[in-house]
């Protein structure tokens, strides 16, 4: 090997210089999706299932209408589905995110109702064992969570 064949090698990186770069990568790609990416996916999320409420097919409908006592279920479960909708509309477009947001935040509390006035409904064993409709409802702690997130970035928007 001549001294021109060294000056012109690149040096070999080591495998932790190379994870190092690919993760290096993946973080930055991570860091530009990640809040669109979840900001239209709980967008999605809300117009599909408000959707179907509108429309009358939404497997949630009993479950909603055995919570609300004060309002007729065939009036409340559409008005609801419509409140879903435009939480849904307003997350996909940017500046209606905070709004999106508010409506969400008055939202959200409701759907833990069932927890505490139909507890044969969503525990097989209470407090631990939950039904499928009780499994439904606990995922809503991962929608507050993606809300958080959402929310923390508005100010960024402006």
């Amino acid at each position: 090997m001549t001294a021109q064949d060294t000056e012109t090698q690149q040096p070999r990186l080591t495998y932790r210089e190379r994870f190092d770069a690919v993760d290096a990568t993946l973080t930055s790609l991570m860091d530009r999706w990640s809040i669109p990416a979840l900001r239209a996916a709980l967008g999605i999320v809300f117009v599909w299932f408000g959707g179907l409420k509108v429309l009358g097919v939404s497997p949630a409908a009993d479950l909603v209408a055995a919570t609300v006592y004060v309002v007729p279920a065939d009036l409340f479960v559409p008005v609801l589905g419509v409140w879903e909708v435009l939480i849904g509309l307003c997350l996909l477009y940017r500046p209606l995110t905070r709004l999106g947001l508010l409506l969400l935040a008055l939202q959200l509390p409701g759907t833990f109702l069932p927890l505490v006035l139909l507890p044969d409904v969503v525990y097989v064993t209470f407090p631990y064992a939950l039904t499928v409709e009780g499994q439904y409802i606990i995922k809503n702690l991962v929608i507050i969570a993606a809300a958080l997130v959402i929310g923390s970035t508005v100010r960024d928007e402006s």
